[in-house]
């Protein structure tokens, strides 16, 4: 086929019993995934943050983050179907450039982002913790809480984490539980006559415009997109992923984001914008005001559950990283401990865990993780985007998806605009990423030295 589909360079693409893990993933399950993976925290946690930006339009920033994922996805589609490997954007940045520091900044920034994006739930799960069983916890009490919940996470990862893709989908239909919740209550509200849909296409009259502000809320809003990414480290587990990837990757994104638009535009039109960005619970805020009998720990539980499952998928995504690394030796080999009872890198899973209770502790607002998040994996993208045109050149024996090149160069132009200062990003975002990412530089240059020396 021509470009922006399946290119037939060879009669098959690799086949069930090409590698070492057994391909168990078809369609449907790829597509739960997907869909589980990108629902959750930002949804739940960051539309009032939205909204503080740009007021009733909260819709049009989850709209332009689609539009700059589904960019991405298009690289990512080519280079997973060409290179059917689990090891995702630090194996196709090392297929392009060959640089071995370049290709473990890019590995120790998904890393980074997983902490990032862990935090962001962790402390998403304490928020709503307290305001769902109407607690009132002072700032503390919840940061305690979310030290505990990682805590909980780490205790299962050491024990050895057993779940399968099913897993993963009943994880899924409650997350997409929750935001049926709220369409439900906005159709119930919107006959009743008592929402201002109007609201959500109000523009306001902004001296600025509404360019700016709109990329400000699209720096947050990203982070309500990424985890589509995630799914390419199950290429050695996908039944034929040549021709499942692009359908399901697609129709994940699609789904989610047609669930972020609609549930966004019923936020705005029943609850204040004001109201919705105050705090971290925003779409709890919604069901009190639009259901006022529906108990609210009951959403609650819902909403715990879904940033509890983004934690837990991040946190071990984090560990696996990190202890990958000490095995290809560019990380100290303490990273690389496992325990020989659980067969579960021990070492790896307390410095990740170490590393998310200090963002919990020290950063701990939603807005500045969630927004690190986006920031790390926008960098990331800026170079997978690249890489996709590097490769371009490579063949390879069986049929692969293949993007346009005009794609991937708006996926490399728009990414790396984001990642820009001039977008509106909180300062603090940098500084968090600086340190992670110095942090992985820094035991880098001592694994290094500690070879020389050997």
């Amino acid at each position: 086929m021509s470009a922006g589909g399946v290119t037939e360079t060879g009669p098959e693409e690799p086949g069930a019993d090409d590698g070492k893990l057994k391909r168990a993933i078809g369609p449907g399950l790829l597509l739960l995934f997907i869909v589980g993976d990108v629902l959750g925290t930002g949804i739940y946690a960051l539309t009032g943050k939205v909204a503080a930006e740009v007021g009733g339009i909260v819709w049009l920033p989850f709209l332009v983050a689609f539009v700059v994922a589904a960019l991405t996805a298009c690289s990512y589609l080519e280079l997973v179907t060409k290179y059917p490997k689990a090891a995702g954007a630090a194996l196709y940045t090392e297929k392009a450039f060959g640089i071995h520091f370049v290709t473990f900044l890019v590995a120790f920034a998904v890393m980074s982002s997983g902490l990032t994006s862990s935090s962001t739930a962790a402390r998403a799960f304490a928020e709503n913790f307290s305001n769902g069983f109407a607690l009132d916890l002072g700032g503390w009490a919840v940061t305690l809480i979310g030290l505990g919940f990682v805590a909980v996470i780490a205790l299962i990862n050491m024990r050895g984490v057993g779940e399968s893709v099913m897993v993963n989908a009943v994880f899924t239909c409650i997350e997409l539980t929750g935001l049926i919740i709220i369409v439900v209550i906005g159709m119930m509200v919107f006959g009743a006559g008592e929402a201002d849909i109007a609201k959500a296409f109000d523009f306001g009259d902004r001296e600025e415009g509404i360019f700016w502000p709109v990329i400000a809320g699209t720096t947050l809003a990203f982070f309500a997109m990424v985890g589509f990414e995630d799914s390419v480290n199950m290429a050695e587990e996908t039944k034929r992923p040549g021709r499942t990837f692009p359908k399901m990757l697609f129709g994940g994104l699609a789904i989610a984001a047609l669930l972020y638009l609609v549930v966004s535009i019923v936020a705005i039109s029943i609850v204040p914008v004001d109201e919705l960005a105050e705090g971290d619970t925003p779409l709890l805020k919604v069901v009190e005001a639009g259901a006022p009998g529906f108990p609210p720990w009951i959403f609650g539980l819902i909403t715990m559950i879904a940033v509890g499952n983004s934690a837990l998928i991040n946190l071990l995504m984090a560990s696996r990283l990190v202890y990958g690394m000490s095995e290809e030796g560019v990380l100290p080999k303490v990273l690389g401990k496992v325990n020989r009872a659980r067969q579960t890198p021990t070492t790896a899973i307390i410095f990740t865990t170490l590393l998310a209770a200090g963002l919990i502790t020290f950063v701990g607002a939603v807005p500045e993780l969630g927004g690190t998040t986006a920031l790390l994996l926008l960098g990331v993208f800026t170079v997978v985007n690249i890489a996709v045109l590097v490769l371009k050149r490579d063949k390879v024996d069986h049929p692969h998806f293949r993007t346009p090149v005009w794609v991937a160069v708006a996926g490399a132009v728009t990414c790396a605009f984001l990642v820009g200062p001039w977008t509106g990003r909180d300062p603090s975002q940098y500084t968090i990423a600086t340190v992670l990412i110095g942090i992985g530089v820094a035991l880098w240059v001592v694994t290094r030295l500690w070879m020389r020396r050997g």
